[in-house]
């Protein structure tokens, strides 16, 4: 991850809390390994402005969220790819993805794990980062 600033916050990490906060939910060690590898990802193939969302005490839906844009249709294909991709190198394939013929917005379904891969003015307009504003904010990589 040369060249990309990782910001990080500490009220929200695990490793830093000093007390347990009886509204969080226990995440497996997996889902969160699993969620700091796929911005790892990102990260080395360029990706734009990545931010890993904790959701688990927001949803069910997932442990957590990965946000990331490319800069054309072609990056953003080339994102999703590179995650299925090396994920299956580490034996883990997702449950579903969406919108890759489109290539604006592809959802990789991981599971604990949703990441959500923008063109630009897709990621504008729908806005995640505000709708699940009230998420901890794990990672930000810009």
């Amino acid at each position: 991850m040369k060249g990309n600033h990782i910001l990080t916050d500490p009220a929200h990490d695990p490793v830093h809390d000093s007390e347990p906060d009886p509204e969080r939910v226990e995440i497996p060690a997996d889902a969160t390994e699993l969620a700091h590898r796929i911005v790892e990802i990102a990260a080395d193939k360029k990706g734009n402005d990545i931010l890993l969302l904790r959701t688990a005490e927001l949803t069910s839906m997932a442990d957590f969220f990965v946000i990331c844009s490319g800069r054309s249709d072609r990056q953003v294909q080339a994102l999703a790819g590179a995650i299925v991709d090396e994920l299956r190198d580490d034996g883990i394939r997702p449950l579903g993805i969406e919108g890759r013929q489109s290539a604006r917005w592809i959802l990789l379904d991981f599971g604990s794990v949703i990441v959500h891969v923008f063109a630009p003015d897709e990621r504008e307009f729908y806005g995640l980062e505000r709708l699940w504003g009230k998420a901890a904010q794990v990672v930000r990589v810009v």
